[in-house]
């Protein structure tokens, strides 16, 4: 049985709880939703993606 569950969907609840438990400032929250929105418009952005990439690559990488 194959179970998917749209990437938002998790984001969204991984989100909430980290809010939930965390109790991290309202701006805060704020701040790095804006900057990471603002970031994906600049220069930087495929250096965000080349490393967000290899992370992903890093973690599903499995030893034989």
């Amino acid at each position: 049985m194959t179970v998917t569950l749209p990437l938002i969907a998790l984001v969204a609840l991984i989100g909430y709880f980290g809010i939930k438990l965390m109790r991290p400032p309202l701006w805060l929250v704020v701040v790095l939703l804006l900057g990471g929105f603002l970031l994906a418009d600049t220069f930087i952005a495929p250096a965000i993606d080349g490393a967000t990439e290899t992370g992903v690559d890093v973690v599903n990488t499995t030893t034989k």
